[in-house]
């Protein structure tokens, strides 16, 4: 059996943090950063070059020359098997759809503690999804209600989160639904208490871990399910 540390590779254009990250997963476990790079078109230049490419990459979202979003579609397109954990220092929740739409697997504020950080790798490369809502076991316990089709969430419930995992603004998710702004506000709402919940990138995460709908279709998909259910009220 193949016994080898887990190869990591950081991108972040502030070397002084680079460097700190690198120092801290090395107390981890058995990794090794393998590659270190200033931005995300030195990240790929680097992983093309390198003799195999990483498990998993710890990538910036706001980098010059390439960004997170833009490496993370050529990381999926290249290197499909790499994980991707993105690090932002801000809660954008429009950036988070975006990204887990192309693949990365978890996102974490730099402002989090060591233990969570070293808790993100970890829930990554056990191929699980890691938000910083979605702790402490949560995601089991979202897929436990989803596989007993728990009833507390209701069909327009569940359409209206699979549109939450597209570009959307609440706005257009009510146009869409063709339901006032207060309505849709009310849906929101009623998901956060339910599924303990504070934001729409929550949300998101809770579809995609529950297997609600494929993030890369999520709009369409719940468009449907909106149109089954008015044809079948339709010949009732």
């Amino acid at each position: 059996m193949e016994n080898r540390k887990t190869r990591i590779a950081l991108a972040d254009d502030h070397i002084l943090l680079r460097n700190a990250l690198k120092e801290l997963i090395h107390t981890f476990g058995p990794y090794e950063v393998i590659i270190e790079a200033d931005n995300g078109r030195d990240l790929l230049d680097k992983i093309a070059a390198a003799p195999a490419p990483p498990d998993l990459c710890v990538l910036d979202v706001s980098m010059p020359v390439m960004d997170g979003y833009e490496t993370q579609v050529e990381l999926r397109k290249n290197w499909p098997d790499t994980k991707t954990l993105v690090l932002s220092q801000y809660n954008n929740e429009f950036t988070v759809i975006r990204l887990l739409k192309e693949g990365a697997s978890g996102y974490l504020l730099k402002s989090a503690a060591p233990d969570e950080f070293k808790r993100a790798l970890e829930s990554v490369l056990n191929n699980e999804y890691y938000h910083p809502e979605m702790t402490a076991g949560k995601f089991q316990r979202y897929v436990d209600i989803m596989q007993r089709k728990h009833p507390a969430i209701s069909k327009k419930e569940m359409i209206f989160l699979g549109l939450c995992c597209s570009e959307l603004t609440y706005k257009d998710i009510g146009e869409k639904m063709g339901m006032s702004t207060r309505t849709i506000d009310g849906y929101r709402d009623s998901l956060f208490e339910k599924l303990r919940i504070k934001s729409r990138s929550g949300l998101v995460m809770y579809a995609l871990t529950a297997g609600i709908v494929p993030l890369s279709e999520s709009s369409d998909i719940a468009m449907e399910g909106l149109k089954e259910k008015d044809e079948g009220a339709e010949k009732e």
